[in-house]
């Protein structure tokens, strides 16, 4: 009979040990999906919500200015979602569809400070620089300029890898050494 996976993703019972496992960092295009569902969330509930409540209300929809009410509601519900999402979940729904979870470099809870550096300004940074996204397909833990600011990682839930150590540990005893 086989132990169910905790919480934390360590195996228990008669299984290695935990450190042999570690969650699989997410890449590029699987976080690039995640985003993109974000984005059809967020715009359905501007155009099934928030669009015929100001024409409800007679209030003008400008989209070419961006001082205008309804840009800078949506720009408002745009942050606060991502930042709610990550702080409560740990995901927003497009995390959630894909299977992917924010999580801190020292695997820590998330803090208010972590996720308002991360969704807030890390995000400001990567869509001032949109060329610094990109940087997620080259480094080793596949981390994008908003997760270095705060210090944060993208996991697959549900994905593990074996650590370097249980590597080590699998060469030896396929090398025919002694434990």
């Amino acid at each position: 009979m086989t132990e169910p996976i905790h919480e934390t993703g360590h195996l228990s019972g008669s299984f290695p040990e935990p450190e042999e496992f570690r969650h699989a960092y997410a890449g590029f295009w699987i976080r690039f999906w995640s985003y993109l569902i974000d984005l059809i969330v967020l715009g359905s509930l501007s155009m099934l919500a928030l669009r015929p409540l100001f024409r409800l209300a007679g209030l003008e929809i400008a989209p070419d200015a961006w001082y205008a009410p309804y840009n800078l509601l949506t720009a408002a519900i745009f942050f606060l979602y991502f930042i709610l999402m990550t702080k409560y979940f740990g995901q927003t729904v497009g995390k959630m569809v894909t299977g992917i979870r924010v999580i801190r470099r020292d695997g820590g809870p998330l803090d208010w400070k972590t996720v308002l550096f991360r969704e807030w300004i890390g995000r400001y940074f990567s869509k001032t620089l949109t060329v610094l996204y990109l940087v997620v397909g080259f480094t080793p833990k596949k981390e994008a300029l908003h997760d270095y600011i705060a210090d944060t990682l993208i996991i697959h839930e549900e994905r593990y890898q074996k650590s370097a150590l249980s590597r080590g540990y699998a060469n030896r005893l396929q090398d025919g050494h002694a434990l």
